[in-house]
């Protein structure tokens, strides 16, 4: 009784999530007042559907307002081709839809025009880096097939790890192969975006992977929070909130891209020199920078750039990893 009730309550989530991208695709083309008011001196401001719950981040540009569906498809052009793995799947309004739940939180709306769109093209780097299928000889490029995959394709394992039994025990029968667009594996991770989304992700894993909403929200979510209390999100590290300890200094860790990528795969990327999977996910960011108009100028020095030589936030832990 208490799993088919979970079933339907789960169930009841993904129609929702498909009414809120459908809203959006209907709510886009009409114009949004802006609701301003002051508090102890500080602007907040509510724009409807997109930016909502009075934030002082909705005072400034939302994602609709620099970030076109033609700039999604300039950035993800071969992703619906007939190799693709994931045809249909990935759209912009899906990404739109998921973006609005942060957007009060300072996701794309941090900062000036320029800051906000460094930051979503930083974030689908390591999206087009993460589900791509291209390669040296592809036609267009290795690094147009981002958002090819929503799922891992050939799973070795089910990725439950017993060690979690108490906080996020394994459904039988379900399994934790990597799904999404900043992919997830592992049951606490399943568990740990379930319970920030309010979906029973233990129990169906592969909403993940039937729904572009959800999937888009769940790598959002990971940009957003920190692995480990005390650590900066890879937002923070991005935009610049994060401000780095003596130790971190010490172990080469900076605010930037570099870190993002220390904060989201620790030593399966980082501190290994220029290693190709770390090169991938820098070579995405650029592309998307370049495509965005931004230009790769300005993703800042070597350093800044990379996570080369940094020691990892985490080390030798998985579940300082996405991946």
């Amino acid at each position: 009784m208490e799993r088919a009730k979970r079933n339907a309550v789960a169930a009841i989530a993904l129609v929702v999530l498909a009414v809120v991208a459908a809203r959006v695709e209907a709510q886009q083309d009409s114009n949004v007042k802006t609701l301003v008011k002051y508090k102890h001196g500080k602007k907040y401001c509510d724009k409807g559907w997109e930016c909502k719950g009075w934030s002082i981040y909705c005072c400034n540009l939302t994602i609709t307002d620099y970030f076109q569906t033609y700039q999604f498809e300039n950035l993800f052009s071969k992703r619906n081709s007939p190799v693709a793995h994931a045809v249909g799947f990935w759209d912009y309004h899906s990404f739109i839809a998921a973006a609005s739940l942060f957007e009060p939180e300072g996701f794309g709306t941090t900062g000036n025009k320029t800051m906000q769109m460094m930051e979503i093209a930083a974030f689908l780097g390591h999206v087009g880096s993460k589900t791509s299928c291209g390669y040296g000889v592809a036609t267009g490029g290795p690094l147009a097939w981002g958002l090819c995959y929503n799922h891992e394709m050939s799973p070795m394992q089910s990725y439950c790890d017993e060690y979690f039994k108490l906080t996020y025990p394994c459904t039988p029968g379900a399994e934790y192969y990597g799904r999404g667009a900043i992919p997830i594996f592992w049951n606490y991770n399943y568990g740990a975006v379930g319970e920030a989304l309010k979906v029973d992700l233990l129990s169906h894993p592969e909403y993940i992977e039937q729904n572009a909403t959800l999937a888009f929200q769940a790598a959002i979510w990971r940009w957003m929070t920190p692995i480990k209390k005390y650590q900066p999100s890879a937002h923070d590290a991005f935009v610049g909130n994060w401000k780095p300890t003596k130790n971190d200094t010490m172990e080469n860790r900076v605010p930037g891209f570099g870190t993002t990528m220390n904060i989201l795969y620790g030593d399966g990327v980082c501190g290994q020199g220029d290693v190709d999977t770390m090169n991938n996910i820098v070579s995405h960011y650029m592309y998307y920078l370049d495509l965005l108009g931004v230009g790769r100028e300005e993703a800042g020095p070597h350093e800044y750039l990379t996570c080369a030589e940094q020691v990892p936030f985490n080390p030798s832990s998985k579940a300082a990893s996405s991946t």
